[in-house]
């Protein structure tokens, strides 16, 4: 199977070209056992009657030229083609029609080729994407492609449960089950294509576009009816990647570092240097501090060295506070003395137009294995270790988040929102121009750092998608990840020479690659900071039935629409459990989902139903509606909401629930006060709380940790 294959290829590219014929596409259908018509070349008007005879009336004309790539436009193809003359003359025609198209094409023949007909149009097909190489994609097909544009993407290769999610991927996925009374296609037949059309792009990396368009999907199978292959006539290399255990060595050294060295530290209070310093000694950082400074015997009470070759002892973090023109010596300086990673602050790099200084900073911690972080960046807190490298001020409540951007203005709003909300952080970090070190060298730390349990991140792209797609892929079995991806508008038009190629807009491509790597994808800002805050408080649910009990019918409205937004399963009440909820509220509300409880009720019907809610086994999480009433005033609610979950939680039951407060500034305190007690709650929207369950659902699902 590889071996001809790899015969095929190497002779198309020997031959300088970046197409196959369809021939050559077939015979790589079949060597892969991907199904297409009944076909042959003929050279002449005779041969294709012949041809046509053995096939089967009627029969598709396709010229083939190893120069006419887009056959349709050169007149080149025929379908419908019904008896012996009618193929005959269409033989010359097409001939005729494509040497006017392209006088100097050499044209092999033409391929006379069963038609199909019936069943569903579906495209199957794989590209190279600029950042997470192949990916696999599948939707609506034919004429249609790109006006619907119901496309799926995932990263090859594909396992068959992935191909069997891009069918239910699409919106159009109900027509493949069988819409309005229509047969459903082989949903088995059209995964196994996708899984081997993944196979085969991963197994010969110089494919670039590979197109079956139309596949004709019905209940007995799926055949593809056209291929088109194009090839990279080029070298192609993977990049160089660190492996994890090296990746693990250094990050752990800037994490937890035994000596600092601050190179350009100041005494001078509105220097960075300065600032550096004073957050190093004023955070607590108990390790050893070396300023860096030839003008200065001693800065804020430490001895000053020249340069940091004369620093008595080893160092495992440098944190650049110096203009960029001098990064690169002092580079040079830190490679001598064995220091394993470089935290640059200045800008005036890339992100200015100076590309060609950053590549050769990047030149020279190369040479001497150095890691960087940055350029452009504020630099990185990690609490656990009182470590505030960083100009901005200083952040000290600890906890189970880290965080990341490459936006020093994110940055400052995720350290602002944090102090706001008192929300414990393992780690703040700064990724700037991404020269070095980027996300996925973070995700290997903080998959294996027993003090993250939640990572957010803003990122504007991503250097190396697969190798950030694999870290994510091993902590999402574990720990929620949350990306905040900036840019959301596909790529401007380009000229793509296949319908996939066309399809493939960036922003696409990133959110369901993502979402396959099991990575939680924020809409907003906000949005990444509330489920970075809440998902870690939320316990992992066991199981798909959410339930509302709300004071207040308008909010039950609102809250059941948010559940239809966040992917959540509204239970279906069976008999015996609405009889039980109606026990405890008045005539005039309603059982079902959502519960009405009525605004009017005391506590004691809250804290009844919220009780039931929690001890019944068929319930997995709650959602709950309060409404401002004299009769239950907000903080009498969140405080009997709060006792009742956890004494549900000293007897072993520990279920998500999360709370919308409707009702004046009071709700503002009562959300505070639920949060404290790990009941994610907000004033004043609906559409909040249940975001934050609904995330926690798509990760737990995603890692596999639901039950039934």
């Amino acid at each position: 199977m590889v071996a001809s294959v790899r015969e095929i290829l190497d002779k198309v590219r020997a031959e300088g070209r970046t197409a196959l014929t369809a021939p050559e596409g077939k015979q790589i259908c079949d060597a892969y056992g991907i199904p297409t018509p009944r076909e042959g070349l003929a050279t002449t008007a005779a041969e294709a009657v012949a041809l046509a005879k053995e096939i089967g009336f009627p029969v598709a004309l396709k010229i083939v030229s190893p120069h006419i790539l887009h056959k349709t436009e050169a007149g080149g193809v025929l379908v419908g083609v019904a008896d012996e003359d009618a193929v005959a003359r269409g033989f010359d025609t097409i001939v005729a029609d494509a040497t006017a198209y392209d006088p100097s094409a050499e044209i092999t023949g033409v391929q006379v080729q069963q038609m199909l007909t019936g069943g569903q149009e579906v495209i199957i097909g794989a590209t190279t994407d600029p950042t997470f190489g192949k990916v696999v994609a599948f939707g609506l097909g034919g004429i249609l492609v790109e006006v619907l544009k119901d496309v799926t993407f995932r990263l090859a290769p594909v396992t068959a449960d992935e191909a069997r999610s891009m069918l239910d991927g699409i919106g159009a996925a109900e027509v493949l089950r069988g819409a309005r009374g229509a047969e459903p296609v082989d949903a088995g037949a059209l995964a196994n294509v996708i899984e081997r059309v993944a196979a085969l792009v991963t197994d010969f990396p110089e494919i670039t576009e590979f197109d079956l368009n139309p596949v004709f999907a019905t209940a007995g199978g799926a055949t593809a009816a056209d291929v088109r292959i194009l090839v990279d006539p080029g070298k192609v290399t993977d990049p160089v990647r660190p492996s994890r255990e090296e990746i693990l060595r250094v990050m752990d050294r800037m994490m937890n570092p035994r000596a600092v060295a601050v190179i350009g530290a100041s005494a001078e209070p509105g220097k960075i240097g300065n600032s550096v310093m004073k957050n190093l000694i004023n955070g607590g950082y108990k390790g050893e501090i070396y300023p860096i400074n030839p003008k200065a015997d001693e800065i804020l009470g430490r001895a000053a060295y020249p340069s940091i070759g004369e620093v008595p002892g080893e160092v495992d973090v440098a944190v650049f506070a110096i203009p960029a023109k001098f990064v690169a010596g002092a580079l040079e300086e830190c490679g001598a003395k064995g220091v394993p990673l470089a935290v640059l602050i200045p800008s005036g790099f890339a992100e200015t137009g100076n590309v060609e200084l950053q590549r050769e900073v990047v030149a020279v911690a190369r040479k001497h294995g150095i890691r960087l972080v940055g350029p452009n960046i504020y630099g990185y807190y990690y609490t656990p270790s009182n470590l505030c490298a960083t100009f901005c001020t200083p952040y000290d409540v600890r906890g189970g988040v880290a965080l990341t951007s490459q936006s020093g203005g994110i940055g400052m709003a995720i350290l602002g929102f944090s102090r706001t909300t008192k929300m414990g952080v393992s780690a703040i970090v700064g990724l700037g121009n991404k020269s070095d070190v980027d996300e996925d060298d973070l995700l290997t730390f903080f998959e294996q750092d027993d003090n993250t349990q939640c990572v957010a991140m803003h990122l504007e792209d991503l250097k190396d998608g697969r190798a950030f797609v694999d870290a994510a892929r091993r902590i999402t079995k574990k720990k929620p990840v949350v990306v905040l991806k900036a840019g959301r508008t596909a790529m401007g038009a380009r000229a793509a020479s296949s319908h996939t190629g066309a399809l493939a807009g960036d922003d696409k491509v990133y959110d369901d690659v993502l979402r396959q790597a099991g990575v939680i994808r924020a809409p907003g800002l906000h949005d990444m900071l509330e489920y970075a805050r809440g998902l870690p408080l939320l316990p992992t649910p066991r199981g798909e039935n959410v339930v509302i009990i709300t004071g207040a019918g308008g909010s039950g409205v609102l809250l059941s629409d948010a559940c239809v937004e966040s992917e959540l399963s509204l239970m279906d009440i069976p008999p015996d459990l609405d009889e039980a909820f109606r026990r405890f509220i008045p005539p005039f509300g309603a059982a079902g989902n959502p519960i009405d409880i009525t605004g009017g009720e005391p506590p004691a019907t809250y804290e009844a139903t919220i009780r039931l809610g929690l001890e019944d086994p068929r319930i997995h999480a709650l959602i709950l509606g309060y409404w401002h009433t004299i009769v239950t005033p907000p903080m009498v609610f969140a405080e009997l909401t709060a006792r009742v979950v956890e004494e549900a939680r000293a007897n072993g039951i520990d279920k998500p629930v999360v709370a919308s407060l409707a009702g004046d500034t009071e709700v503002e305190r009562a959300s505070e006060y639920l949060f404290d007690h790990r009941i994610v709650a907000y004033p004043y929207t609906t559409e909040r709380p249940v975001a934050v369950l609904g995330a926690k659902y798509r990760w737990a699902r995603a890692a596999g940790l639901i039950g039934g």
